[in-house]
């Protein structure tokens, strides 16, 4: 097979990887032999090479299979490469003066820089696509100062949350616009696994005088889950060496993790300190209104590929009531339900919802049980527990006990029968028609609504 060849079939990854993944990874490959079934592929680096084995191997095998190539693995080795300095997903260009002392003083450092990419950009994560709630409004509104380019002026910025709380959405929104609004500025986006790994390559390659002038170079440093470098002292040294170098140049560093600096266990004390010097910022986890308009904005993506969907009224509610830890999840659950529903030819009811999504659902629950909800509600109206559950149907024991009814089943994936065991033994017909009642109280009772609201909030807390 001729490089004519290979450049034609890489073609066609592009179609299949899109433009990101291609620029960061297949856009580098050189085909060099192929024999006894082995394709080889030049590479710049041992990295781009381990992460194009794991992650587009069996597809080039199957491109070159498909072109009449008897291939049936892929191997890589570093060596020179056609320049592919970055691309729209890694490093953007960098400024330049960087490219005038490249060029007069240094032509193989400038290799080097080549050879060293950032992580690829999703595409979808931009700050038109984040959706903003009071839990995450403040890390949105620093992130998108960040973004502008101008002076620095809290360094670092901290990210720091739980799973699927948008982290690396707003480290990627960060490094798009910048691309957009500031292509002179040399930007690395990259997680600290990847730093990690660099750093010993370069140990390991003698190459340490190359990866400090390297990353030391740039304008914009983001690193995404710092966490992963805790514990390991020599990745944290030169962590905190080029932390410092980039301070000292008033250069801006970006930083996310999934916990508060000073919650990293075995994290040095001195790069805790570092890290805690700019602004730190917490996103919390999502509030009900933040996980609709999530659910929302998914929608309106999908009404393109499912113009024909029907979404039956209060399914929206009820996932972002129900799913309420991880966004993650939350919108993985709206995909599968529309995907499910446009294989049947169903509209998206309750009852296909819950069949579709039983073991998501399952899965939610865990941390709102039965009598938790009965123990809040109680408290709420402060009455005893014994009366709430008891036989009395007096209004002040029995709207109560419909309102526990009610976020019980709103909350937890329990049957009726199961929830009238727990209310004192009562019949299933009891408990659906507490349900009822309260659900027509909602809309005109706003006393009603408001303790809803209050006690499904202390629940999700």
């Amino acid at each position: 097979m001729t490089q004519e060849q290979w450049g034609s079939l890489q073609q066609d990854l592009l179609n299949t990887v899109g433009q990101n993944n291609y620029k960061a990874w297949i856009e580098p490959l050189r085909l060099s032999e192929l024999s006894d079934g082995v394709a080889t592929f030049t590479v710049p680096t041992n990295f781009i090479g381990n992460y194009v084995s794991q992650n587009f191997g069996d597809l080039i095998i199957h491109q070159l299979s498909q072109a009449g190539e008897d291939v049936q693995r892929v191997h890589f080795k570093v060596g020179r490469t056609k320049a592919n300095r970055t691309g729209a997903n890694a490093l953007t260009a960098p400024s330049h003066a960087a490219k005038a002392k490249a060029t007069t003083t240094s032509p193989a450092r400038t290799e080097s820089k080549d050879e060293l990419p950032g992580a690829p950009l999703d595409t979808r994560f931009t700050f038109d696509s984040f959706v903003v709630g009071k839990p995450n409004e403040l890390a949105n509104a620093a992130a998108r100062r960040v973004a502008e380019g101008g002076p620095v002026s809290f360094n670092p910025l901290f990210l720091y949350g739980g799973v699927g709380l948008g982290k690396t959405h707003l480290m990627h929104a960060i490094a798009w616009e910048l691309q957009t609004q500031r292509p002179d500025l040399n930007v690395l986006y990259l997680s600290a696994e990847q730093f990690m790994y660099r750093f010993v390559q370069a140990l390991r390659d003698r190459k340490m005088m190359d990866f400090k002038e390297l990353f030391r170079s740039v304008d914009v440093l983001m690193v995404d889950d710092v966490q992963f470098i805790a514990g390991k002292d020599s990745t944290q040294e030169e962590f905190f060496h080029t932390f410092n170098a980039l301070v000292d140049q008033n250069k801006q560093i970006i930083i996310s993790a999934d916990r508060a600096p000073g919650e990293i266990k075995d994290m040095e004390d001195r790069i805790r300190s570092r890290l805690q010097c700019g602004l730190v910022v917490d996103l919390h986890p999502t509030d009900y209104e933040l996980r609709l308009g999530i659910l929302q904005s998914k929608v309106e993506q999908y009404r393109g590929q499912y113009p024909d969907l029907k979404i039956a009224d209060g399914v929206l509610e009820f996932l972002a009531h129900r799913i309420s830890t991880n966004v993650r999840v939350l919108e993985g659950a709206l995909t599968r339900l529309f995907a499910f529903a446009s294989l049947v030819g169903r509209e998206i009811t309750m009852d296909l919802t819950q069949d579709c999504l039983s073991d998501v659902l399952r899965a939610s629950e865990r941390k709102i049980s039965v009598e938790e909800i009965q123990r809040r509600v109680a408290e709420h109206y402060n009455i005893r527990l014994s009366d709430m559950i008891g036989p009395k149907r007096v209004r002040t024991f029995a709207r109560p006990r419909q309102v526990a009814m009610f976020l019980c089943k709103q909350l937890t994936s329990r049957s009726l029968p199961e929830i009238g065991r727990r209310f004192g033994g009562r019949d299933h017909t009891t408990v659906m028609h507490g349900v009822r009642r309260i659900e027509e109280l909602r809309s005109s009772d706003g006393q009603i609504a408001e303790d809803l609201e209050l006690l499904r909030r202390a629940l999700e807390a």
